[in-house]
């Protein structure tokens, strides 16, 4: 039976036209289980649901953004606090959209925090960025000295199925890693809609998709950094990376589905080393 949670909606008032909105999660070990015990919102950002397809020492939590899209004036909020010896998935149904924007920029601030001997694995489906979209992704997490963390993201500049090219509009993205108060990872950047970096060899060298896999934790080492290595990804090209406490995988190709599947490649052979528990694919990635 699922322990009792607290859901206490954050106060706002009526939102205006952009949607302002803050989700607030909290695991915490009881016994064997990692347990919801706290999901707090406010506007459209949701829990869709907890579940334990592993058992009870792992809880995969699914984010739910009911308008399907972030608009230009939006800001969102995400925070998760993983308790000590805690064990959370975090993903999401479906890609993430950022739609155009006549002038508004939009943005999404995610905050993950893990204590001692916690697990946290971020998990997000794609983002698709569109044409003339104005967004900015800013993703901060604070882990302590011996807690474990796997978090990707993957980003398609334009709906290039459909033949859409990212002409116009930006794309900001910063992430900040700190173990034990000590920043060990710092990255920013943006991507401006027709201009030089989408071309450059030094930005994404004329691809539409590109993707960052960041591991910390106990366990990695340069035998594991050979096994992921010895994984390629179908179509477009990987590199990984061992810096001191992190490794770092990076995708550049024209396949969304190319790159998240060498990315959960990647997690199959990552995830044992630093979790202790093979992988299990969130059924919610099925749909």
């Amino acid at each position: 039976m699922n322990a009792p949670l607290t859901a206490d909606p954050l106060q706002s008032t009526p939102h205006p036209a952009p949607w302002l909105a803050r989700l607030a999660l909290g695991v915490e070990r009881r016994g064997a289980r990692s347990v919801l015990v706290r999901r707090a919102h406010c506007g459209p950002l949701r829990l869709q649901k907890a579940l334990y397809p592993e058992g009870d020492a792992v809880c995969h939590a699914i984010v739910l953004h009911p308008p399907a899209g972030i608009a230009g004036g939006d800001a969102l909020t995400i925070e998760a606090d993983i308790g000590p010896a805690a064990h959370a998935l975090i993903t999401t149904p479906g890609a993430g959209k950022w739609y155009r924007s006549d002038g508004a920029t939009a943005a999404l601030t995610q905050t993950l925090r893990v204590a001692a001997g916690g697990i946290c694995e971020w998990l997000p489906q794609e983002n698709i960025v569109f044409d003339r979209a104005r967004a900015r992704l800013d993703t901060r997490v604070e882990l302590a000295a011996d807690a474990r963390y796997i978090g990707m993201e993957m980003t398609a500049f334009g709906r290039h199925g459909g033949g859409e090219r990212f002409t116009a509009g930006h794309y900001a993205q910063s992430t900040r890693i700190r173990v034990a108060g000590r920043t060990v990872w710092r990255e920013q950047g943006r991507i401006d809609g027709g201009g030089t970096l989408l071309h450059a060899p030094a930005g994404l060298a004329g691809q539409p998709v590109s993707g960052t896999l960041l591991a910390l934790g106990p366990g990695l080492d340069a035998a594991l950094v050979a096994a992921c290595r010895a994984l390629r990804p179908r179509r477009g090209d990987g590199a990984l990376s061992l810096l001191p406490d992190l490794l770092v995988a990076r995708y550049l190709g024209d396949s969304v589905e190319a790159g998240r599947a060498w990315f959960e490649h990647l997690w199959s052979v990552l995830r044992p080393a630093l979790a202790g528990r093979p992988a299990q694919r969130p059924r919610i990635w099925n749909t």
